[in-house]
């Protein structure tokens, strides 16, 4: 049985050990898609260090047709907020490159300037930045590579969608920001869409190891084998040095 508030308590003080012992005085820096993930982290961010020490971060590429949920989400918390707005970023990069990009570069492209602004947004004002990933993504792979799944902390990774929307209930967000229906806002569908599964029935297998559908197990599993390397860290070559 999950037990929400003791994980969300034992996570704020995690959180606040993170601080205490990486940068003593930092402050949290958070992208803020609207979504779930990134409202719970922000969250737990304000809960442990105060909102005085949480900068959230909105980059909407052009127009974000979902963007009041990220407003949303900042006034709620009462934290501060920078609009960075990447769409000349994105464009500027996709018309430098001498051919044509493929249809996944440009998906990832948008995710990986984000994580760039990030940065430069939290190295201008004493920051960590937060990773926002959850474990069901993770599992799977959905993530872009030193894009969305980069960061100095993540206090959501080891945490299924069914739990973090559990915690963030707990935490007192507006329900319209847990209960979202989550799409990567790169190609206009929703996760579950692009997976071709159900968050419950991922969350069930990796909690029970339990599933219905064999198709299904089949998916996750090739998936899981598929993207593993995006959470190990980059082979590196350790040369011989003839040395006893």
């Amino acid at each position: 049985m999950f037990n929400a508030e003791k994980v969300k308590n034992d996570c704020v003080q995690w959180i606040k050990d993170f601080f205490e012992q990486n940068g003593k005085g930092c402050n949290a820096v958070v992208g803020i898609s609207g979504g779930k993930d990134s409202s719970v982290v922000a969250a737990l961010c304000a809960e442990a260090l105060g909102r005085d020490r949480v900068i959230g971060v909105l980059m909407p590429c052009g127009e974000q047709a979902d963007i009041d949920m990220a407003e949303l989400l900042v006034k709620h918390l009462g934290i501060k907020h920078y609009v960075v707005n990447i769409k000349d970023a994105v464009e500027g990069i996709t018309n430098a490159v001498p051919f044509e990009l493929s249809v996944q570069s440009r998906v990832n492209l948008p995710p990986r300037i984000r994580m760039a602004t990030l940065y430069a947004v939290s190295q201008s004002n004493n920051g960590r930045v937060a990773n926002t990933c959850n474990l069901s993504e993770d599992w799977v792979g959905y993530s872009t590579r030193y894009g969305d799944s980069a960061g100095d902390f993540s206090p959501c990774s080891h945490l299924t969608v069914d739990e973090v929307k559990q915690i963030g209930r707990l935490l007192g967000l507006p329900a319209v920001l847990v209960d979202k229906v989550p799409t990567d806002g790169l190609c206009g569908k929703t996760d579950e869409d692009n997976l071709g599964f159900t968050y419950a029935e991922l969350d069930r297998y990796i909690r029970t190891g339990e599933i219905d559908n064999p198709e299904t197990k089949e998916r996750i599993d090739h998936l899981h084998r598929m993207n593993k390397f995006k959470l190990e860290l980059m082979p590196s070559f350790v040369p011989e040095t003839g040395r006893g």
